[in-house]
């Protein structure tokens, strides 16, 4: 995630990064240029042709419905974006809160290195998984669990939360809590497996097939035949209008593709990395 003072106004205003929608854009934007240019010299000198400007009706009130489009494919894209968010924050809290009562509750040291281990282990799975599949090598050996066995689960993340399971179990088996804290520490775990859960429903439920066809569908012809509507009584400035237009369209497509899988590593996505090092550093701290 890219961090920024939303003050700056002239900074952000000129500032461009490898995300920027007109860096991706910019061939078809002159593409297009080109083609809305070819568009209108064709106009005037066929004039016969100029009763296609009366399609500028039209085109108002095509603009008012794909507006709406855009606002609710944006929306949506961000409510996934802002729910991932929400989940690892919770991770953070549950993990802190995880760690404070294996503390409290039992504070062997050898135990809790290995459990301090397991937990960040957890959570760096989560964050791959969410991507492309678990690096084992950010996974930290000495834990509960088996690196070479983890290896062979389909599942990694699971496999880390059983072992966390199995080990407040032999607590209570144990004597080592009771009753209560046993309910108390199987509440955090239960909530590790929730956010796990949340997480992989953003994940991988993207939007509706048939609903993006159309908008990139209607997004197309719109821009597609725009030009025809502005030619008669724009001549040339068609041209960047038209293109100005393509852009602020096909802008906003483009950052909700982007925002609508939040786990990933482009410049809008989550800060997993940071915030799995942030969840690393303190349950170490906690169970030193």
């Amino acid at each position: 995630m890219i961090k920024y003072n939303p003050k700056d106004w002239f900074g952000l205003i000129f500032q461009f990064h490898k995300s920027d929608t007109l860096r991706q854009m910019i061939w078809v934007l002159l593409c297009f240029a080109v083609y809305t240019a070819c568009l209108v010299w064709a106009e005037k000198q066929f004039p016969e042709f100029n009763y296609f400007s009366k399609t500028i009706t039209i085109h108002s009130l095509l603009g008012f419905v794909i507006g709406l489009l855009l606002v609710f494919r944006t929306n949506t894209a961000y409510d996934k974006w802002w729910e991932g968010r929400i989940h690892w924050g919770a991770m953070v809290n549950y993990s802190r809160s995880f760690a404070l009562k294996i503390k409290a509750y039992v504070n062997d040291e050898e135990d809790n290195k290995k459990i301090a281990i397991t937990t960040s282990n957890f959570v760096y799975a989560l964050k791959e998984h969410l991507r492309e599949g678990v690096i084992y090598d950010e996974l930290e050996s000495g834990g509960l669990e088996d690196i070479r066995e983890l290896r062979k689960a389909k599942h990694v993340p699971n496999m880390i939360a059983l072992k966390l399971h199995e080990k407040v179990q032999e607590y209570h088996k144990d004597g080592k809590i009771n009753g209560e804290q046993l309910i108390n520490l199987n509440k955090d775990l239960t909530e590790f497996l929730n956010i796990l859960g949340a997480c992989e429903r953003i994940r991988f439920t993207p939007i509706p097939y048939s609903y993006i066809m159309f908008l990139k569908k209607f997004i197309f012809t719109y821009t597609l035949t725009l030009p025809l509507g502005l030619s008669y009584d724009f001549s040339y400035w068609t041209v960047p209008i038209a293109t100005f237009v393509l852009y602020i369209f096909g802008s906003l497509e483009l950052l909700a593709e982007e925002i609508e899988e939040p786990f990933g590593l482009d410049n809008n996505d989550i800060s997993t990395d940071e915030l799995s090092e942030k969840i690393k550093g303190n349950v170490h701290e906690i169970l030193a």
